[in-house]
């Protein structure tokens, strides 16, 4: 058996934060107390400084005692209501969007507990207009301070200080793609050691990345070296060995996770059912699944088609005058597409492109300069007018104002060969617009990029995700350089 030393690194500068993940929560819970204090005192400064004079009764005006008295159980209260909503846990991965929704929720659940506590203990004079003005301050002053400790923070792991050492069990494509994500962000702060394998010889490389012994070698190395996590991306054929390598790791009391070698088959966001103890994974999480979420969706989608028709008539009746009188043919084009649940149906445009045959209209996507585009027809396609006919699609029940583009049958039969779950965007209505057209991808550009990001849509959608993308169209969507 191969012998194993200790691993080539020494304690750097920063390596206490590290060690004292603990004492780093400490002072940022001081921190969020000191921002909560200053803005609750900032918003009465505001609000109610230049009333709060000397105080009489009958006035309705509250002294400033009361508002001290307040002060004092609302610091508290807001430093439990960000532990419940996962404000102190480690964010070395996650995106600065969810740290904020997470701000604004926790602050929304104190602003109704505050109002709640002062309509039960019937103090009327208590400014309301005082705790609004908190509110916004305090989402804005706590978003703020941190994203400034969290720039800190990865601007001190780019530069090596605050790293995270990981040892890997087992060479696999899921060691070789997350070796690939730490290298691309060295502001996660994490540091690959090395990777153990049986198969895989030793000093074998992989982006600076070593194998420097065998699997069993573990119960060795976790006593001699001061290892922060053990990632376990053994590949499908060692799975066997899985509760054998956990139960070393846990015994040695370091953070273990598993990283599995089967992530181009689960989602990012996998769903999760107990079923009696017994665990199931749902290979795919489609939350327009639900009843509900479906409800919304399709009562926003044919409020705002009827909206969209009335505002963009002028804009209707210009591309009707125009494609009447520079071609021959009809004013609306209609093509076969495949919508939800592969179910064929007739997606409407405006006809930008000269009358023609079958055969020739079906030879392809329509490329740079394309002859059959008429004049009137390449300004529609460039402004993306020539789609505002599917707005009938979407009242129809034929189509989402947001979800993945449709395509034509005979690409769809050609796709699902060559694209892994290139079907999924069936379980959802296609859309006018989608997240994959607001990033560029439309036109003649990449399908599977396109798929990647229609994937994501599926499996993260929300209404507010919608919004979004509605919100971004109108900057990004409309007039694009890949549609010709």
């Amino acid at each position: 058996m191969a012998q194993y030393g200790k691993f080539p690194y020494g304690i750097r500068v920063g390596q206490l934060i590290r060690d004292n993940q603990k004492y780093f929560n400490k002072l940022l819970v001081l921190l969020d107390a000191l921002v909560i204090a200053a803005a609750y005192w900032l918003s009465w400064f505001l609000w109610l400084s230049g009333l709060v004079k000397e105080t009489e009764p009958g006035t309705g005006i509250l002294p400033i005692q009361i508002y001290f008295i307040a002060f004092v159980a609302i610091v508290p209260g807001y430093l439990i209501l960000y532990n419940t909503f996962d404000m102190y846990s480690s964010k070395r991965t996650a995106k600065t969007v969810y740290e904020v929704f997470n701000i604004i929720k926790a602050n929304t659940a104190g602003l109704l507990a505050v109002m709640v506590v002062l309509f039960a203990i019937n103090i009327p004079d208590f400014s309301r207009g005082m705790v609004g003005v908190f509110y916004g301050i305090n989402i804005v002053v706590e978003t703020s301070m941190r994203k400034a400790v969290r720039f800190g923070l990865r601007h001190m792991r780019k530069k090596g200080y605050n790293i995270k050492h990981i040892l890997l069990v087992g060479y696999s494509r899921a060691a070789e793609e997350y070796i690939n994500k730490v290298k691309a962000n060295p502001e996660w702060g994490y540091e690959v050691c090395g990777i153990l394998d049986d198969r895989v010889p030793i000093g074998a490389v992989y982006k600076g990345v070593e194998v420097v012994g065998e699997i069993e070698n573990l119960h060795v190395i976790l006593p001699e070296n001061r290892l922060d996590e053990i990632g376990i991306t053994l590949s499908l054929s060692d799975y066997d060995r899985l509760e054998k390598i956990v139960n070393i790791c846990e015994k040695s009391g370091v953070h273990t996770k598993f990283i599995p070698d089967y992530n181009s088959v689960i989602p990012s966001r996998p769903y999760l059912e107990d079923l009696d103890g017994l665990a199931v994974v749902n290979i795919r999480r489609v939350p327009l699944t639900n009843t509900a979420n479906k409800l919304i969706k399709r009562l926003v989608d044919m409020v705002g088609a009827i909206v969209a028709i009335i505002l963009c008539s002028p804009f209707m009746l210009a591309a009707v005058i125009g494609v009447k009188l520079t071609s021959r043919g009809p004013l609306i084009f209609k093509q076969e597409r495949v919508g939800l649940h592969n179910k064929p149906f007739k997606m409407y445009k405006f006809r930008s492109m000269e009358v023609q045959p079958d055969a020739e209209e079906k030879k392809g996507w329509t490329t740079k300069n394309d002859p059959r585009v008429t004049r009137v027809g390449r300004i529609l396609r460039k402004t993306s007018i020539d789609e505002l006919p599917q707005l009938f699609n979407v009242l129809k029940g034929d189509m989402s104002l947001i979800g993945p583009r449709p395509e034509r049958p005979l690409f769809v039969e050609k796709f699902k060969e060559e694209i892994p779950r290139y079907m999924i965007k069936h379980q959802v209505r296609p859309g006018i617009t989608g997240w994959a057209q607001v990033n560029g991808y439309r036109g003649d550009t990449s399908i599977k990029k396109r798929i990647e990001y229609d994937l994501y849509y599926i499996e993260n959608w929300s209404m507010v995700f919608d919004f979004k993308i509605l919100f971004l169209t109108f900057f990004k969507g409309f007039i694009n350089k890949n549609a010709y």
